[in-house]
């Protein structure tokens, strides 16, 4: 198999700079749109129950509303008309676009007519993909994910246990191999007409946690851009539920993204796995802000407002990575590094309470140079000031053990319970609030004072 060429041009170092799933620095201060008209799938995920509709790359394509092509047309203006760091609109389900091809081309051209400016961007299972990709050039979408969890069918029967094509019903080995095959041959078509290819790939422990290094290095061969792998979430109802499988846990998931970086794949590290019909910055749902039928019937777009105010945020980012080149040889091989877990509600700050957040953004930091590790997802420990204190002893316990490896949690607020509860664990609360990497700098220097009145005293 060829090895495709891993550096990309100029034009698409551009692109990637505004697309919040792509790049790191980008879903700092741009957001995406995701639109829901495709409510069927053609395979069935074991994680997966259809009544909860399909996973692609969102939570098992959990929505709160199916729009018709014209209904995407007009919320799509509605929020370029809003949310001025819009940059992408995307449709990822809650099923797969390629399985409604009409319905998501239909809309995709509504969109590009209405809002020019914006990228467009497609997620699919890749089943028929190949078919599609002379109207995926033809309407310029320049950034398409494609969910592949395994290369080899013995794999792949463990997770898809049918595939539908052209009506005609494939299960078990023969389902994979003819899913597998589409979804490599749709990725290199893509590829080779400069499309920036997104990879997912679901960690499933037992599974293909052990498979998913080849899976990289082969998409990586064929001209994908970046690899996301994100954990298992099963629905509910699911074949997965019912088999008992489990999620893996956060060190597990970071030692596979740390192997895959290591074999020279760009890994992607600030996922969400949002929901399929998210708006506004990664992290920061706004979707019940922009309910149709309480928008405008016609809005206007300031298309000047939104080009001024999205140039100012690319200066923010060429600021930001200027900064982070002249310290990238910070880190060496040995050199003692602390891991920080910072609750946020997104804009690039430490802003929530620890009581109200449902991740973490995990950091390393040697004290010059702070890198992102990944986002850790848990349950809330509190709903109100009310019990933020209370007995939720199961919860803390959960979101203690998710955060053990971590020396520092970084927070607006929270209470005596969980910060006692913290410090016993070893991991030191401090509330701050502001710009993460300057907070997270700040607390090393803090943690380090306190560890050496400990060695002084002792």
């Amino acid at each position: 198999m060829p090895q495709a060429s891993s550096r990309l041009s100029i034009e698409a170092e551009e692109e990637l700079s505004r697309h919040p799933c792509y790049s790191e620095e980008a879903h700092r201060f741009f957001a995406r749109m995701h639109i829901t008209v495709a409510p069927a799938c053609n395979i069935q995920c074991n994680y997966c129950n259809r009544k909860f509709d399909c996973v692609n790359e969102s939570r098992p394509g959990v929505v709160s509303e199916v729009l018709t092509p014209e209904q995407a047309e007009r919320k799509v203006k509605g929020v370029a008309a809003q949310l001025m760091q819009l940059s992408v609109v995307g449709i990822a389900g809650p099923g797969d676009p390629l399985a409604n091809p009409e319905r998501t081309f239909d809309t995709f051209e509504r969109v590009k007519r209405q809002v020019p400016d914006v990228t467009l961007c497609l997620s699919t299972n890749g089943l028929t993909l190949y078919r599609h990709v002379d109207a995926i050039l033809a309407l310029g979408i320049r950034h398409v994910t494609i969910t592949i969890n395994a290369i080899d069918p013995n794999v792949g029967r463990e997770i898809y246990p049918w595939v539908i094509d052209e009506g005609i019903r494939y299960e078990g080995q023969e389902a994979a191999e003819l899913l597998i095959s589409r979804q490599l041959q749709g990725l290199e078509l893509l590829a080779q007409q400069g499309v920036l290819v997104k990879v997912n790939s679901v960690m499933i422990p037992g599974v293909n946690d052990h498979h998913l290094p080849e899976v990289s290095r082969t998409v990586k061969a064929l001209g994908a851009t970046l690899h996301n792998v994100t954990p298992l979430i099963i629905a509910p109802g699911s074949q997965y539920e019912r088999d008992g499988r489990k999620a893996p846990r956060p060190k597990e998931l970071h030692n596979l993204q740390e192997v895959l970086g290591r074999e020279g794949m760009k890994v992607m590290r600030h996922c969400r796995q949002c929901r399929a019909d998210a708006i506004g910055l990664l992290g920061q749902d706004r979707n019940q802000d922009f309910i149709l039928e309480k928008m405008d019937a016609n809005p206007v777009i300031n298309e000047q407002a939104r080009a001024l105010f999205q140039r100012e945020l690319d200066a923010k980012i060429r600021q930001r990575v200027k900064a982070k080149e002249l310290r990238q040889n910070s880190f060496q091989q040995g050199q003692h590094t602390t891991k920080v877990a910072v609750a946020t509600r997104g804009g690039d700050k430490v802003n929530q309470h620890f009581g109200h957040a449902t991740e973490f953004m995990v950091y390393e930091t040697d004290g010059i140079s702070v890198k992102l590790l990944g986002i850790r997802k848990i349950q809330a420990y509190c709903h109100g000031k009310a019990d933020c204190n209370g007995d939720k002893n199961a919860t803390l316990q959960e979101i203690i053990s998710i955060l053990q490896d971590c020396q520092i949690l970084l927070c607006s607020g929270i209470g005596d319970v969980p910060r006692a509860s913290l410090n016993k664990a070893g991991v030191l609360p401090l509330v701050r609030k502001g710009e993460i990497q300057d907070a997270i700098l700040e607390s090393v220097k803090i943690s380090s004072y306190f560890e050496n009145i400990s060695i002084s005293k002792g």
